[in-house]
């Protein structure tokens, strides 16, 4: 039989309640004391002493992955598709270090819209301090200046980025289904001006600053006697409190604060700040969005709060699984009618490519996926 670590520590604490509870009356509050200890201490959180570290590589070659000629991320070692699973029964260490792969994916496409793509990295708000948060987008060389057309993708919610459609899809299935990349080479292939938004890059993460909380023996206006028996009190507290804390959650995270990007906070502040700053300065004809979940809420967001400048540049929307509410979003009829002509939304489905599916929202048509 094997013994947990989280047992072992426990082990001195249960053979001391034993020890206590055979003594006389005396020994009623040293029990009641291991009592409020065992309360206090969450086996949960205790079984991360049984964790490795949680230090991952921040490189796919770190981690012996890497992504072969057909876009797929294959082991380095034994060409074997990413595991999950890579410790049994420690499913926080996994979903970690899988956060962690994902975290360089991101960067890794980044590039590849760079490198691969020749987009450029735009910086926003355009006028950002140097101190302040900041977020960016990706634009072709001509998304301003194509007087004909111009392409624009958004990406849905989660922890996807500029580039991205589904991290699950690119980690398990290859480049190809899971990014933005084909579609961004066929529309500069024939020839649009391409813009990719960032919608969920809202905020950017710092460690909240440690809160000195000033001792009583700070207030001098109380009388020695009563400061000592408070100060005595008051590190007994954190004594235990520490004691408590050193076996509650032994890999304990830094605590983070988010600094919000000006004008830019949510998905749809973010699609109307583009709109505003870089789509309506563009001199394309006709414009064209992809958006994908829920940037096709973002994007009804943006008809909404500047319908008419919208109206005069888009010339088709093409939706994916599109979780937009034209109720809820309280769009109005002019934006209803103008969906039904100028938008398809193409959702998962059994039937055959562009069957006609049942959509109980007056806005636009839905068609099959699949």
């Amino acid at each position: 039989m094997s013994i947990s670590l989280s047992s072992l520590i426990l082990l001195p604490v249960w053979i001391s309640m034993a020890q206590i509870q055979q003594g006389g009356p005396d020994e009623k509050e040293k029990t009641t004391a291991l009592k409020d200890l065992l309360s206090r201490i969450d086996l949960d959180e205790l079984m991360k002493k049984d964790e490795p570290p949680l230090d991952f590589p921040d490189t796919l070659e770190g981690f012996e992955y890497a992504f072969n000629e057909k876009g797929q991320l294959r082991h380095i070692k034994t060409g074997e598709p990413f595991v999950f699973n890579y410790r049994e029964d420690l499913h926080r260490w996994n979903q970690k270090r899988y956060e962690a792969l994902g975290e360089i994916i991101t960067k890794y496409v980044y590039e590849l819209l760079e490198k691969d793509c020749n987009l450029k990295k735009i910086s926003i708000p355009v006028d950002a301090t140097e101190s302040e948060p900041k977020s960016f987008i990706f634009m072709s060389e001509d998304a301003l200046t194509n007087p004909q057309k111009l392409m624009v993708l958004i990406h849905g919610s989660g922890v996807v980025r500029a580039g991205q459609w589904a991290r699950r899809l690119i980690i398990n299935e290859d480049l190809d289904s899971g990014t933005q990349i084909p579609f961004i080479k066929r529309a500069m292939d024939e020839g649009y001006g391409v813009i990719v938004l960032n919608p969920n890059e809202n905020y950017i993460e710092v460690e909240k600053p440690k809160i000195h909380v000033p001792s009583s023996s700070d207030s001098s206006d109380e009388p020695a006697e009563k400061r000592e028996r408070k100060d005595k009190v008051s590190k007994e507290t954190k004594k235990r409190r520490d004691f408590y804390e050193k076996y509650r959650n032994p890999q304990r995270e830094k605590e983070m604060m988010q600094l919000y990007i000006r004008e830019n906070g949510s998905p749809e502040e973010h699609a109307v700040y583009v709109w505003d700053h870089f789509i309506a300065q563009s001199a394309a004809e006709n414009v064209f969005f992809v958006a994908h979940s829920y940037g096709g809420l973002a994007f009804v967001e943006l008809m909404i709060q500047r319908e008419a400048d919208v109206k005069s540049k888009v010339t088709a929307v093409a939706l994916t699984d599109s979780v937009h509410n034209v109720w809820h979003q309280e769009a109005g009829k002019t934006i209803r009618e103008w969906m039904r002509e100028n938008c398809c939304n193409w959702v998962s489905s059994s039937e055959p490519l562009d069957t006609s599916v049942e959509s109980m929202l007056p806005d636009c048509p839905r068609v099959s996926a699949v």
